[in-house]
């Protein structure tokens, strides 16, 4: 059976359950007259509706479909399905109720406002699928503007479990994030948030390259404020020119941009003993064959056909079991780089085919979670 076949079985991948069977006497509790007890004394304090409703374990997963993963801006209908994994990634994984909501709007605003609209429903929000730059005002706003967490899972997700996978390739191979050059393909959300945790663990050197070739001090075409913003942190050189020329030299690539873009060749432009992250999805930047033809010593991607799987299932469930549980209103830089550090943790003698754990090991939500609580 296909996942076609499948979905039009179950007819979606979630469902609601009651905790407590309905009976004459139940429903007087559960309902009415009963609720409107509760109801007055959330009145009275809506910080109650965090113990007494579904907000202490309920997370709403929101997109507009315009980014959704190798599909891109195909619409929150076709998006749907997406949400709904994730919510069955929630839910098994860590315990979190989710519910999956696409909004027919990606207008900045209108998102925005209905968020917060959609709020006191909710414990957390996880925004998913939301094309660069919009996501980056839109996830700021809502951070500002709300008081429960919020998290754009492509981009710290992402970010998270890149590092997590690159402090441990760095043991491998011997190298010092603080001395090496890291070649970033792909400027939106993956990619800035990438380069951002990176540069607070303590790189130093990073060069980010997207469709128009390396991002520079400058640069007169393909540039917007997130790129400018790029611009003036990173590319220490002031490199200038293609991602191959990026290459030279350079002991690091991560892609999270486009399928087959770099070859075997390119790869021998690297550094001696190169990690290379190539993480398009389903089809990467380079197939690990062709990478380990180059010489690379590390390759990982985001498929789970080859070793070295960067997904960042290994993120977010943990990330919002451990908000929940503490009612931790914002997700901070620290948070990230102590989940990166605490995931990384859980291979205890990381080797070439092993630098980040099975993206089903149930242990990353309970470290990920852990962070929280050593916060509060």
């Amino acid at each position: 059976m296909d996942a076609i076949e499948l979905s039009k079985k179950m007819g979606g991948k979630i469902e609601i359950r009651s905790k407590k069977k309905l009976t004459k006497e139940s429903l007087s509790i559960l309902y009415t007259p009963g609720v409107a007890d509760v109801c007055r004394a959330i009145a009275k304090n809506k910080k109650l509706s965090f113990e007494y409703t579904i907000r202490k374990n309920t997370v709403a997963v929101i997109s507009d479909g315009s980014a959704v993963l190798g599909l891109g801006n195909i619409g929150p209908e076709a998006g749907l399905p997406v949400m709904e994994g994730k919510a069955l990634l929630f839910k098994e994984l860590g315990g979190v109720d989710a519910i999956p909501i696409v909004l027919a709007t990606q207008d900045t605003e209108d998102i925005i406002k209905i968020v917060k609209a959609l709020a006191p429903t909710f414990g957390g929000i996880n925004l998913e699928d939301i094309s660069a730059p919009r996501c980056f005002e839109i996830e700021r706003r809502l951070k500002d503007e709300l008081d429960i967490p919020v998290m754009h899972d492509d981009q710290h997700g992402t970010a998270i479990v890149v590092l997590a996978g690159l402090i441990n390739a760095l043991k491998v191979v011997k190298k010092d994030i603080k001395k090496i050059r890291i070649v970033i393909s792909g400027a939106g959300a993956a990619g800035t948030a990438i380069m951002n945790l990176l540069m607070n663990y303590g790189a130093k050197d990073i060069v980010v390259v997207d469709s128009t070739g390396i991002i520079y001090n400058e640069r007169p075409s393909g540039m917007n404020d997130s790129k400018m913003e790029i611009a003036k942190i990173t590319n220490p050189e002031n490199l200038q020119g293609t991602l191959q020329d990026a290459l030279l030299g350079a002991d690091v690539f991560i892609g999270v941009s486009a399928p087959n873009l770099i070859n075997h060749l390119d790869i021998r432009r690297m550094s001696k003993d190169a990690i290379v992250f190539a993480m398009s999805n389903p089809i990467p930047e380079i197939m690990p064959d062709e990478a380990k033809k180059g010489g690379a010593a590390i390759v990982a991607t985001g498929r789970s056909d080859y070793p070295n799987q960067i997904n960042n299932v290994l993120v977010f469930p943990g990330i919002f079991r451990g908000a929940l549980d503490t009612q931790t209103k914002k997700i901070t830089e620290i948070h990230k780089l102590k989940a990166a550090k605490a995931l990384a943790s859980l291979i205890k003698k990381p080797t070439r085919d092993k630098i980040i754990i099975n993206a089903l090991d149930k242990r990353a939500v309970k470290v990920v979670a852990n962070v929280f609580k050593k916060q509060t």
